[in-house]
């Protein structure tokens, strides 16, 4: 997995390459947490996001809760008919703002 990263004034853009799983959650856990001071919006990218597991959506539910404890929001953008399939399934659709 390869989490690029770019800030624009407060919005943090991240595209997410290759696999969010229980391998590579923590790395991603890691990244973002270094990367949300200062940001109100984080605009995510899933367009070459391959596969999302239970660990990759407890992430994403991490991320979204610290952004919005600082009164921000996330947004999911460009998702891949796979991983919709498992956020339909499990009902992060809901949890989650994906753009469809």
């Amino acid at each position: 997995m390869e989490v690029i990263k770019n800030i624009d004034g407060d919005v943090l853009n991240v595209k997410i390459v290759g696999r969010l799983d229980a391998v590579t959650s923590a790395q991603f856990d890691k990244s973002m947490l270094e990367s949300i001071e200062g940001v109100k919006k984080i605009v995510m990218d899933f367009q070459e996001l391959e596969y999302v597991a239970s660990a990759g959506l407890r992430s994403l539910m991490m991320v979204q809760k610290k952004i919005e404890q600082k009164d921000g929001s996330m947004v999911i953008r460009n998702v891949q008919a796979q991983v919709m399939e498992v956020l339909d399934m499990t009902g992060f659709d809901e949890i989650l703002t994906v753009e469809k």
